[in-house]
């Protein structure tokens, strides 16, 4: 059997239109790959949200107590705070409260350097955005259910309170020579 030069033109164009129908097909499955991405993305970040109010749930009655315990009789517990002033603002996960002193704390299930730097920039904000607070000392505190040890330090240095968990139990890991720093 003989091959043509029409016969090799129509296996070429015969594999063409099978290149471009891979390649629909292809485009096809990265669609629908990217789609999958996004959900599960999606569901991973809703996890994650889950996961940082189930911590926050677990810090809330600790914190009164921790500080208590420190000497600041709380009075108020806030929680979920959200301040705008113009183009400005900041969100703030608990506040604690007594007569003379409130404490801002900044509650992450693994907490990070960024976490610590973005925190100390809100306590630097506070008094602007809330002028009700005006005549307080402020102080600040992170917790965390896990909080790397370098990362800890880092915060304590900064003056903030470092509250994490401990066996069953969250606590201030700062040791009673800390001297906290005032906003």
């Amino acid at each position: 059997m003989t091959t043509t030069a029409d016969d090799v033109w129509r296996l070429l164009a015969e594999l063409v239109e099978a290149q471009k129908e891979t390649e629909r097909l292809l485009k096809e499955q990265s669609k629908k790959t990217d789609q999958q991405i996004r959900a599960v993305n999606k569901e991973l970040g809703n996890l994650g949200n889950r996961l940082g109010e189930f911590v926050e749930w677990q810090v809330r009655p600790a914190a009164v107590r921790l500080f208590r315990e420190r000497g600041i009789a709380v009075r108020e517990l806030s929680a979920d705070l959200s301040v705008n002033e113009g183009d400005e603002g900041m969100e703030i996960d608990l506040l604690v409260v007594d007569t003379t002193e409130a404490v801002e704390i900044e509650v992450k299930s693994k907490l990070t350097k960024t976490d610590v730097d973005e925190h100390l920039e809100r306590l630097g904000k506070f008094k602007r955005l809330l002028p009700r607070y005006q005549n307080i000392q402020l102080l600040g505190a992170v917790a965390a259910m896990v909080a790397p040890s370098e990362v800890a330090r880092y915060a304590y240095r900064q003056g903030l309170f470092v509250i994490t968990q401990s066996g069953e139990d969250l606590v201030i890991v700062n040791d009673q020579k800390f001297e906290p720093k005032v906003w």
